[in-house]
C-alpha cells in the first residue's frame, strides 16, 4: 500500500511537471521533447510519440518521440483518416493489444522490428480544436488498463494546453520581433522626412506629414540649390508597411542624387526620365510611384514642374484655383514613358498647395469622402493666411471637423507655399 502511494505521488509530480509547461515560455520543440519524456515516466511505459496535424489539417507529422529509434520515427506518413486516428479524434482511447497482428496498424513490421507490442492512442484537443495525438508504446501485450488510459488522457489534455501555449508564445515572439522591425523602419522613415522647410527669399514654405500607420509610403523633400532656387518633391509609393518604406528610401536617394546639383547639368525632363527608369527596375508588379516635382526660382519668379500621375498641385491666385496637371504616367510602369514639362510665372501673393491623395480620401463615419470640392472650399476660406504653416493647419482643421474621429486608411502629406 505504501509503494502504491509512492507511485501515485510520483505520477502526480510528473503530471504537475507537465502542467508547469503550460505557463512556461518554451520553444515548441523543447515543449514536445519534455512532454514525450514526461508522458512515458507518468505512465511507466517504454516509449511515446507525439504527432501534430500539419497546416492543411490532413497529415499528422511526427514532432517528438521518447524511447523510439530513428527508423521507427521515419517509418511513414499517418493521416487523420487512419482508423485509429479517426477514432481517437472522435473521443476514444484506442488500445491495441498486439500491434504486430492488428489490421488497424499501418506499419506492423516496423512495430515488430522496434519490439513494440501494445499501443495506446489518445487525442490532444484544445478548445475544441484538434491538435494531434499522443501515443504510448509497450513491449508487453495488453499493457494498457483503465488506470493507464485515465492517466494518458490527463497527460494528453495537459500536452494540448502546453503545445498551444508554446505556439502562442512563438507567435508573441514573432509579433514582438516584427513590432521592433516596424519601429526601426518608422524611425528610418521619419528621418527621411525633413524636420523643417528651408528658408528661401520671397518664398514661405511649410509641410506636414501624418502617417496613417506606423510606417507608410508618403514622401516629400526639399533640395535647396542656391539662395533663390528650391527643388520640391512630393511622392506616394503605392503600398504599405516595410516594403513601401524601403521603396521610399530608395526613391528619395535616387531623387537627391539626380536633383541635387544635377539641376544645372540636367534638364527636368532628363531627371524625371532617370527617376522613371530606376523605378521601373525596382518596382515589382503592381507597384508604382506617383510624383509631383517642381523647381522654383524666386529670382526669375518661375516654377518648372512635372506631374507624374500624382494629385495635381494647386496654384491659387486672386481666389481662383488652377490644377497643375502637365506631366505624364506614374513612375515605374513604362521605361519609355514620355513626360511633359511645364513652366509657369509666379507673382506676389500666389499660393501653392501640394498634397498626397490621403488628404482628399479621408472619410467620416458615414463613409463620405472629404473630396476635392470640400478641399477647394477650405482653401478659398483660409487662403488669406499670414504664413504657409497656418494655411496647412487650418486646412487640416477644416478636414478634421468633417471626418471627426473616423479611422483613416491612407497617409496625409501637405506642402504649402506663399510667394512673397
Amino acid at each position: 500500500m505504501k509503494l502504491k502511494t509512492k507511485n501515485q505521488a510520483l505520477r502526480e509530480k510528473q503530471i504537475t511537471d507537465i502542467s508547469t509547461m503550460v505557463a512556461g515560455n518554451f520553444k515548441l520543440h523543447e515543449v514536445l521533447d519534455k512532454l514525450a519524456e514526461s508522458a512515458v515516466k507518468a505512465t511507466k511505459t517504454q516509449a511515446c510519440s507525439i504527432r501534430l496535424l500539419d497546416e492543411d489539417q490532413k497529415k499528422l507529422k511526427m514532432r517528438s518521440t521518447y524511447g523510439l529509434s530513428n527508423e521507427y520515427r521515419n517509418k511513414g506518413a499517418v493521416t487523420r483518416h487512419d482508423p485509429v486516428i479517426k477514432a481517437a479524434f472522435e473521443g476514444d482511447a484506442v488500445v491495441i493489444d498486439n500491434m504486430q497482428d492488428d489490421k488497424r496498424v499501418k506499419y506492423p513490421q516496423a512495430a515488430k522490428n522496434e519490439g513494440l507490442v501494445s499501443q495506446l492512442t489518445v487525442s490532444m484537443i484544445f478548445r475544441n480544436t484538434k491538435i494531434g495525438v499522443l501515443r504510448l508504446y509497450s513491449p508487453k501485450p495488453k499493457r494498457f488498463d483503465e488506470d493507464t488510459v485515465a492517466i494518458a488522457r490527463i497527460v494528453a489534455a495537459q500536452c494540448a494546453v502546453a503545445i498551444s501555449s508554446a505556439r502562442f508564445y512563438a507567435k508573441a515572439i514573432e509579433a514582438t520581433r516584427m513590432e521592433e522591425q516596424m519601429r526601426l523602419a518608422a524611425i528610418v522613415q521619419r528621418r527621411m522626412i525633413p524636420e523643417s522647410a528651408p528658408s528661401i527669399v520671397n518664398l514661405d514654405v511649410a509641410a506636414i506629414y501624418r502617417p496613417c500607420f506606423q510606417i507608410g509610403g508618403d514622401l516629400y523633400d526639399f533640395i535647396r540649390i542656391d539662395d533663390h532656387t528650391l527643388v520640391i518633391a512630393i511622392a506616394d509609393v503605392i503600398g504599405k508597411g516595410i516594403p513601401a518604406a524601403i521603396m521610399m528610401s530608395m526613391f528619395r536617394g535616387t531623387l537627391r542624387a539626380y536633383a541635387d546639383g544635377g539641376h544645372d547639368r540636367h534638364s527636368m525632363a532628363e531627371i524625371v526620365d532617370k527617376l522613371n527608369k530606376v523605378s521601373c527596375k525596382e518596382c515589382d508588379d503592381g507597384e508604382f510611384i506617383t510624383l509631383f516635382l517642381a523647381i522654383i526660382d524666386t529670382r526669375k519668379m518661375k516654377m518648372t514642374y512635372c506631374n507624374c500621375g500624382h494629385e495635381p498641385a494647386l496654384l491659387v491666385r486672386d481666389g481662383k484655383i488652377t490644377e497643375l496637371t502637365s506631366g505624364g504616367l506614374v513612375l515605374g510602369v513604362l521605361e519609355d514613358a514620355e513626360y511633359e514639362i511645364a513652366t509657369i510665372d509666379l507673382v506676389k501673393c500666389d499660393h501653392l498647395v501640394m498634397y498626397t491623395d490621403g488628404l482628399i480620401d479621408a472619410v467620416n463615419f458615414d463613409g463620405e469622402l472629404w473630396g476635392k470640392e470640400r478641399m477647394y472650399k477650405a482653401i478659398n476660406r483660409y487662403i488669406v493666411c499670414p504664413s504657409a504653416d497656418q494655411m496647412i493647419r487650418r486646412l487640416l482643421g477644416y478636414r478634421r471637423r468633417f471626418v471627426g474621429l473616423a479611422r483613416q486608411t491612407d497617409d496625409t502629406s501637405v506642402v504649402a507655399m506663399c510667394v512673397g
